[in-house]
């Protein structure tokens, strides 16, 4: 069985370290639990690897954020992967920070990434996996507030958020998916 599993984020040294590059950083996380290794390809940067008898290839897609739904119908039409054998990583700030949520389908929520997801597949039956960064930010600075770097105390948040992370993803891959949003939702 072959699983793709996509972080989001945007490529550069500018946007390394942001909120909105959370989807990044759990893939580098996953591919080095995996023993993986990153390779240039169409699209972006690509590791493949075996888990439990399955090859689960993960992207970081080079499109940026608002382009990333035409490396994943690239990626999901070469490989021969099926929508719900396909995870995207993504930030959201209507989740509380250290939070995760994991979803067989939905809207995009006003996230430009998964607007792109939805433009370029069709539809929006895709499992994804939402990954609180919080929402503190005044009026009008949420552009700011999601391309910002994490605060020390966040960053002491994220070093157990990743690795929760990390094993849902994991589990995504060969337990049912009801069961994995059971242990992650909560």
């Amino acid at each position: 069985m072959k699983y793709l599993i996509i972080g989001l984020g945007n490529i550069g040294a500018d946007y390394s370290g942001t909120r909105h590059n959370i989807g990044f950083d759990i893939t580098e996380a996953l591919v080095e639990e995996m023993g993986g290794s990153w390779k240039d390809g169409r699209f972006g940067r690509m590791a493949d690897c075996k888990f439990r008898g399955r090859n689960i290839h993960i992207l970081q897609p080079d499109t940026f954020m608002n382009l990333s739904g035409k490396a994943a119908k690239f990626w999901l039409k070469k490989l021969g992967v099926s929508n719900d054998r396909m995870l995207i990583i993504t930030d959201d700030l209507n989740i509380p920070l250290g939070k995760l949520r994991l979803k067989t389908k939905g809207g995009s929520g006003g996230h430009n990434g998964l607007k792109s997801m939805e433009m370029e597949l069709g539809n929006s039956n895709y499992p994804r996996l939402r990954v609180g960064i919080g929402s503190a930010f005044s009026k009008g600075q949420q552009v700011d507030f999601v391309l910002g770097r994490w605060s020390d105390e966040e960053i002491n948040v994220l070093e157990d958020v990743i690795p929760r992370a990390v094993k849902g993803i994991q589990k995504f891959c060969y337990l049912p998916v009801g069961q994995v949003m059971t242990e992650l939702n909560r």
